[in-house]
């Protein structure tokens, strides 16, 4: 049915990468690009399908993808590299005559700021080239999204206050690591928290608002306010919303390791300069620029490599309250994903999974030809009946709660 490209080989695209071969009704032609194609042929190589094919490719460079999307002609483009390369890969998408697909929105790499304005900017070009970009189609952005287009169509006729709530009540047995990449992990952890009441944006200090809050099969979990993407997308698309927020739980060793980090300047994301000793040649030294989170990704344990001793399990969904028929009631729509089953099907762990297969569920919609129209789309504005279906089918079910206490 359709011919693909994934740009990425971390723990999401592992997870996508399986899912697609998993759907091969679907996707007739699978490609995986990256940095380091060794990585891409790992991925085949876990999957057992040697028709998978592999390619190397600077996502940072436009001229290099064009020339792989030419020679590959992939109908679809998922990129599930970083967020600092969106831009560069829809580019390459236009000149190609690519559709496009992602998970997290755009963030610059000198600045821990991300909003949708620099995608959402390419809508007019997207339309006249007649090619569809689907964005934030992971789980939070992506299933929360869509969790609160599917309440809207069916529960509501008005959403008034919505909590997108997220829990990993995981262990992964480290001292310290992120669960995904720590670079992108830390930068958004530790900026400003926002969230949008009575028709503006409040800011808080990071962290700065928190309570526990009761989360299916887990229970009782502390949870901070963020600032995260999809809350922008869902106030300008169902604008009778009057807050909207988003909350994620943090255990309280891992927020001293963070805060120590802060304090001793390592999730700086400006260059520094220091003075090191040649490898081959120690006696001789050089001045090298380092970004000091970069530098920490590199000595942190890869996300990737959690999965093996990873337990117990994420739940992740939107609580909500508004209007049906005149009368006021709350919804609840979650799923919960464990992470040993995740790794005993792909080898990652739940936070890649609970990413990943959302991402191939989204590249289904577009083959099949139900999430497909011209323009740049966050995900709530396509028809999210399709989508929650394969939810069930593909191995993230989701459950609902009607009337209950939401607690926010």
């Amino acid at each position: 049915m359709g011919k693909v490209l994934m740009i990425g080989a971390g723990g999401v695209a592992t997870v996508a990468a399986f899912k697609i071969a998993q759907n091969a009704d679907v996707f007739t032609d699978f490609m995986i690009a990256s940095r380091t194609k060794s990585k891409c042929d790992r991925i085949v190589e876990a999957i057992g399908n040697p028709n998978i094919k592999t390619a190397q490719v600077d996502a940072d460079d436009v001229e290099q993808l064009k020339a792989l999307f030419n020679d590959y002609k992939p109908e679809l483009v998922i990129n599930l590299a970083l967020p600092y390369q969106d831009l560069t890969i829809m580019e390459a998408c236009l000149a190609c005559g690519c559709s496009y697909l992602d998970t997290a929105n755009y963030e610059p790499k000198d600045e821990a700021h991300f909003e949708y304005s620099w995608q959402w900017a390419y809508k007019k070009r997207f339309e006249e080239a007649g090619l569809t970009a689907i964005l934030g189609c992971g789980f939070d952005p992506g299933v929360t999204s869509i969790f609160t287009a599917y309440a809207a169509k069916h529960h509501f006729d008005e959403i008034q206050y919505l909590d997108i709530v997220d829990c990993n009540a995981g262990n992964h047995h480290k001292a310290f690591a992120t669960n995904f990449n720590p670079e992108i992990n830390i930068r958004e952890i530790t900026q400003k928290g926002l969230y949008w009441e009575d028709g503006k944006w409040v800011e808080t200090a990071p962290l700065e608002i928190h309570k526990p809050l009761t989360y299916p099969e887990v229970g009782p979990k502390e949870s901070y306010l963020l600032h995260h993407e999809e809350i922008e997308s869902l106030v300008k698309n169902y604008p009778t919303i009057k807050r909207a927020r988003f909350w994620m739980t943090f255990g309280q060793q891992y927020l001293t390791y963070l805060d120590c980090i802060q304090n001793l300047g390592m999730s700086r994301i400006d260059e520094i300069t220091y003075e090191a000793p040649l490898a081959d040649n120690p006696s001789e030294k050089v001045k090298v620029k380092i970004v000091p989170l970069q530098f920490l990704k590199a000595v942190l344990p890869n996300p990737q490599d959690l999965g093996e001793n990873y337990d117990g399990q994420t739940s992740i969904g939107c609580r909500i309250r508004g209007l049906k028929d005149g009368k006021e009631q709350t919804y609840y729509v979650y799923n919960n994903c464990s992470h040993e089953a995740a790794y005993k099907e792909t080898g990652m762990q739940g936070v890649s999974y609970t990413t990943g297969v959302p991402a191939m569920i989204g590249a289904m919609m577009f083959f099949k030809g139900l999430w497909r129209k011209p323009g740049v789309w966050n995900v709530e504005e396509f028809d999210p009946d399709p989508f929650m279906e394969q939810l069930n089918k593909q191995g993230l079910p989701w459950h609902e709660l009607f009337n209950v206490d939401i607690e926010l």
